[in-house]
């Protein structure tokens, strides 16, 4: 299955407040054939706890503002893997020591992954 547009938007919508905060080592997958519950992860990277959560709160704003809505967020207060459900869209803000540990790349290495446009502004 192919990335919808409306997806697609969302994703760039995060990827530039990612980059914002500082975000580092993006990756998008279309988790969508395997996993019946969202079409794309998004992965990124953070250097500390504080880095994480700014990465998480700017993301969660921009796509909130954006009309795509939270329905679920988990690990924020501990800084370390922030999951934020967005229905269609789940992102993983990792400080990069669980990043590393995890390897989520590797566990859903057989979903393709979505080109991101990068130096964008978030849209509103």
């Amino acid at each position: 299955m192919t990335i919808n547009e409306g997806v697609r938007s969302a994703l760039q919508t995060a990827v530039a407040a990612g980059e914002q905060k500082s975000g580092e080592d993006f990756v998008a997958l279309d988790v969508s054939e395997i996993f019946p519950l969202a079409d794309a992860f998004l992965l990124i990277s953070g250097r500390s706890e504080r880095n994480v959560q700014a990465i998480a709160d700017g993301i969660e704003d921009a796509l909130n503002q954006a009309g795509t809505k939270t329905l679920r967020r988990e690990g924020r207060g501990e800084g370390r893997w922030v999951l934020l459900d967005f229905g269609d869209i789940i992102v993983h803000v990792f400080h990069q020591e669980e990043r590393a540990y995890y390897d989520l790349e590797r566990l859903w290495k057989d979903c393709p992954a979505i080109a991101l446009e990068r130096g964008l502004e978030p849209s509103a």
